[in-house]
């Protein structure tokens, strides 16, 4: 990647404004995270309290669903957040405006929209077809 390219294509304040979007973003990942990692260690002291035998227990069914939902939803927003950084490196390299499959440029409003596309939408709709 060029880093004129990606340096051409953004201001002082837009990346300073994009630098600000993903840090928010990355704040409010953070606080979920938090929140997760809280109701996940609240399921597990409670399980362990009680004598619940996942497989033969109505209840135990209930428990095991939330165990695997709250571990999916945690392993999603930790992958959010990596995203997030990956994206705050592409900012500080001037990569983060242009498209990684077609280097073109990606809409500043995709970026608002999603700040942690690396892709163009032209590209992003010829992935989902």
């Amino acid at each position: 990647m060029d880093d004129e390219t990606g340096a051409a294509a953004s201001s002082p304040a837009q990346r300073k404004a994009a630098a600000e979007r993903i840090d928010d973003a990355r704040a409010s990942g953070q606080r979920l995270i938090d929140s997760l990692t809280r109701l996940w260690d609240g399921v597990v002291e409670a399980s362990t309290m009680t004598n619940i035998d996942d497989e033969h227990d109505p209840e135990g069914a209930t428990v095991a669903f939330e165990r695997a939902q709250l571990r999916d939803m945690l392993s999603q927003a930790r992958a959010d957040l990596d995203d997030l950084d990956r994206a705050a490196e592409r900012v500080r390299t001037g990569a983060y405006w242009v498209c990684e499959r077609c280097g073109g440029p990606i809409a500043p409003e995709r970026l608002a929209a999603r700040p942690t596309a690396t892709v163009c939408i032209t590209c992003a709709n010829k992935a989902t077809r």
